[in-house]
């Protein structure tokens, strides 16, 4: 979108049915609340937002989503407002979106679309465009359908269902295949890349510990703080699309790679859980998970069940002490005695499920969380001295592969004694390299 141009002037209607109409789990949060992350949406991709409202259903219209009495109430809101688009924060079907376009004369999206244009708007790298694109022609191609506007002339001619615009529907949905053939196999080379760069990273070994979280909850600022690294973090729903690594150095030597991904949200388009597992598989295999939630929000527990139902969608236990940790953000928004409630209820918490407060943005807590995931990396190694001569250069580099090297030093013997953190699976492999007289084991 060109950000010299006007933004277009957006209508956001959120659909919110009935109890006895919802599906089961959709009303974790408020209608209210809904709505401003409808607004957050469309804000994201610049719409300037002239109206916004909720719209109480008994039921979903077949034809329209909405019932016709508040169609027409929109359509007025539309021309008064000069509304150039509609968001209807649901999903539509083809001929619902089609229909709301003829009733208000303005350019009407659904969740998945304004999702998909905004995910459009933020790849970088070329993983991330291909993933987009994906799912674009995912949701295109569920799109094509005879009710489409283009066909309406081509209807005339032979055969049950009609002549040359289902020639057309079939041309359009063929090419669609075929790109997405092409994507597919683009994306499988990327994995393969990707699964590479883990195995290395393994050989090392180079731990991972993943941030996760509802998006805007503050992943890329805490990142940025913990690794001082300039990753996109801005107050907006998914600043960060493609992910992002960086090395860092723990309080006592321990090194990481601390992956930052792209934000959680609830009902996210099926195209994107597809598409986007490729980007999600650091967090699959990450050794610690830090799953970020925004603790000021008003639905901070809504969207840390949506987050854990995602997380259990990739086969992650969120639930997993020791390596899913619930990282409170932002704990510099809350008034005094909230705080204080935050930080008792923390501190009573068992030890394995207890909960780090951190402020990304002003640092606070920020040296506790890295020591909480040094203790959790490293809980279970063995730490060795490994006796070693001193112009061993080669057998050194070795110990750096397999382990952490903490410190090494050289004796009056002139000997070099290195002290090493490593997993307990590879104890024997040091001692076959360098002799077992040679290899002590540290209690």
């Amino acid at each position: 979108m060109d950000r010299h141009a006007p933004s277009t002037r957006c209508a956001v209607i959120t659909p919110q049915l009935s109890k006895r109409a919802a599906r089961a789990g959709s009303d974790r949060r408020s209608p209210e609340a809904r709505l401003e992350e409808a607004v957050g949406l469309a804000a994201a991709i610049d719409l300037d937002v002239v109206f916004k409202g909720l719209v109480l259903l008994s039921e979903v219209k077949p034809a329209t989503y909405l019932g016709s009495g508040k169609v027409e109430e929109i359509a007025g809101i539309v021309q008064a407002e000069e509304v150039g688009l509609v968001f209807v924060d649901a999903a539509l079907s083809p001929v619902q979106q089609r229909n709301l376009e003829k009733a208000w004369s303005a350019k009407v999206v659904d969740r998945t679309a304004l999702i998909l244009e905004i995910f459009g708007s933020r790849a970088r790298t070329k993983e991330g465009t291909l993933q987009v694109e994906l799912a674009h022609l995912n949701y295109q191609r569920s799109r094509l359908v005879r009710s489409w506007t283009h066909l309406e002339r081509q209807r005339g001619g032979f055969g049950f269902l009609g002549g040359p615009g289902e020639t057309q529907i079939e041309a359009d949905r063929r090419q669609i295949g075929e790109r997405i053939l092409r994507i597919e196999r683009d994306l499988e080379q990327v994995k393969r890349t990707r699964a590479l760069h883990r195995t290395s990273r393994k050989r090392v070994p180079y731990p991972v510990a993943a941030l996760v979280g509802y998006t805007n909850a503050g992943k890329s600022t805490l990142f940025n703080r913990l690794t001082r690294a300039e990753v996109m973090a801005q107050d907006l729903l998914f600043a960060t699309l493609d992910p992002t690594l960086r090395a860092v150095d723990l309080p006592h030597g321990t090194r990481v790679i601390l992956s930052d991904t792209v934000g959680f949200i609830s009902e996210l388009p099926t195209q994107l859980v597809a598409a986007f597992r490729a980007t999600l598989e650091e967090v699959i295999e990450a050794d610690v998970i830090l799953h970020v939630r925004d603790i000021s929000h008003p639905d901070t527990e809504a969207q840390a069940a949506d987050v854990r139902d995602v997380l259990t969608e990739l086969g992650v236990d969120p639930e997993a002490g020791g390596r899913v940790v619930e990282v409170w953000n932002k704990i510099d928004l809350l008034p005094e005695d909230e705080r204080d409630r935050m930080v008792n209820t923390a501190a009573r918490a068992d030890a394995t499920d207890r909960p780090t407060l951190v402020s990304a943005l002003t640092g606070e807590g920020a040296d506790g969380l890295l020591d909480r995931i040094e203790s959790l990396i490293t809980a279970g190694r063995v730490m060795l001295t490994v006796t070693l001569p001193a112009e061993d250069g080669e057998g050194l580099g070795w110990l750096y592969r397999i382990g952490e090297v903490m410190e090494r030093e050289i004796g009056e013997d002139g000997l070099m004694r290195a002290s090493l953190r490593i997993l307990p699976e590879r104890v024997d492999l040091v001692k076959r390299r360098f002799g077992a007289a040679q290899v002590r084991t540290e209690v």
